[in-house]
């Protein structure tokens, strides 16, 4: 009795999970596009409040990462680009072993507006 009713219950489940169900596809053109991050209008000390920076960095005292007076010493104008884009991406060695994590939300102005936040901390 028990293998009729587990035969049974198999036979349903292989039928149900066979059928086509009516829905529509959507062309590859239709779909909606991805969205680049959004550009904020907060300076770069307001952007980074809103994400988990402090959880590592703080101004004056290093911490799991550098402090900003760290980075801002080592790094110029010139590199903006380049801290953007670890903002954004993530990045690992520089600083130590411990990895920093990306920020693939942050638009590169916004990144570019934190760095120079950060560089503006130059003593």
């Amino acid at each position: 009795m028990k293998k009729l009713l587990l035969a049974g219950t198999l036979g349903l489940m292989i039928i149900s999970c066979s059928k086509k169900e009516n829905t529509t596809e959507v062309a590859s053109s239709d779909a909606a596009p991805v969205s680049a991050p959004a550009q904020s209008n907060l300076s770069g000390d307001q952007i980074m409040e809103t994400l988990d920076c402090s959880g590592c960095h703080s101004v004056n005292e290093r911490m799991i990462g550098p402090s900003y007076k760290e980075i801002a010493a080592k790094y110029s104008e010139k590199d903006i680009d380049l801290l953007a884009s670890k903002i954004i991406d993530g990045g690992s060695g520089v600083w130590g072993g411990v990895p920093m994590a990306a920020h693939p939300q942050v638009s590169k102005e916004d990144a570019k507006k934190m760095v120079e936040y950060i560089l503006s901390q130059k003593k």
